[in-house]
């Protein structure tokens, strides 16, 4: 299925080239950047955004941050390169596949040994590509698992983004969908607008028209309702840090969909690569919540939507019991309840 469009994220002419989130759809802008601070604080603005594209941003960011140095000092050079990943890791601590990525093009660097500044520079680059390569082919995985669990004819739910936008290109779980009906399958989807930011209706809807996707549109508060009328035949979202037992991270809402769908018996899956999935974190107690910025909430777009003064809570994510998750669908299979311990089930897929 053709994106029609630009690359998400890729490595051009020596910069990392991305497409401007915060305009979509209004204005479709490509962002070229030379610069390590630049790309940290793209992700930071939310210019690039989602659990695997941040990741495959910071790597990046990194090859940026090795051909910035200008010296032949090789402690000089380890320590810029330390800094800029200790930057680029604190732009997002939520979504764990940004340290992922970071740590390990860091490991790579030291397991090879080399002492040559140059040759350092070309391994964090071709490490950088091969996430971004391995990560069409993750979703591309992901999506042919969980299309094998939708029915032949169905009405989905989604809750954000988790496309193309969020990921290198295909994405995780619209990845699903694309898979499905690539594969023959008759799926239509509702999109929840996700507030304050409205990466649902900005960026979700932008992907499924262009896939010609049929797509309806709601608020977060209608998902309930539409539920309710019997419209919805199962839910799927992606993750920004799955906890060693099934505890889900993703978007503010995720869990209040949960919720909802448990109590009208709707499937809940939840789609990621298990480089998702934080094997230190035992449970979602673990897992750290980012706080955005209050505006986000009291000058949504640049219009004022709260009186002068407002006191804000504004998580970015919350966190899903893994007893409301009916599957986790990753690129090394499907998972499903009770979930136990997830490092142990995959390395019994093995």
């Amino acid at each position: 299925m053709s994106m029609n469009r630009p690359p998400t994220i890729e490595w051009k002419d020596g910069k990392v080239s991305m497409i401007d989130q915060t305009l979509l759809p209004g204005e479709l802008k490509i962002l070229e950047i030379s610069d390590y601070h630049l790309v940290a604080e793209a992700i930071q603005s939310l210019k690039i955004r989602g659990a695997p594209a941040i990741g495959i941003a910071g790597a990046y960011g990194l090859v940026l941050a090795a051909n910035q140095y200008g010296g032949n000092n090789l402690d000089e050079f380890t320590v810029q390169i330390q800094d800029a990943a200790k930057l680029l890791i604190s732009t997002r601590p939520t979504a764990v596949n940004l340290s992922w990525a970071i740590k390990k093009l860091l490991n790579k660097v030291k397991e090879s040994l080399l002492n040559d500044i140059n040759k350092i520079r070309s391994l964090l680059l071709t490490e950088a590509n091969s996430i971004l390569k391995e990560d069409y082919i993750s979703c591309k995985k992901i999506g042919q698992y969980g299309a094998r669990l939708l029915p032949e004819s169905a009405t989905g739910l989604t809750h954000c983004n988790a496309g193309g936008l969020a990921t290198g290109n295909y994405g995780t779980a619209l990845g699903v969908i694309f898979s499905a009906v690539e594969s023959g399958k008759n799926i239509k989807m509702y999109v929840d607008e996700t507030r304050p930011l409205l990466q649902g209706a900005r960026l979700t809807t932008w992907e499924l028209q262009r896939a010609e996707i049929e797509t309806t549109l709601i608020t977060d508060n209608m998902a309930g309702h539409v539920m309710a009328n019997g419209d919805i035949d199962f839910v799927i979202v992606g993750a920004d840090r799955i906890a060693n037992n099934g505890d889900v991270a993703n978007k503010i809402g995720t869990y209040s969909i949960a919720v909802l769908a448990d109590y009208h018996k709707i499937p809940f899956y939840v789609a990621a690569p298990v480089s998702t999935i934080d094997f230190d974190s035992k449970t979602g107690d673990d897992i750290p919540i980012e706080e955005r910025n209050p505006l986000e909430v009291t000058h949504g777009f640049g219009i004022t939507t709260a009186p002068a003064g407002t006191k804000v809570y504004s998580p970015a994510f919350d966190v899903t019991p893994n007893s409301l998750v009916t599957a986790i669908i990753t690129d090394k299979g499907v998972f499903a309840a009770p979930y136990g311990n997830l490092k142990d089930k995959l390395l019994d897929s093995k």
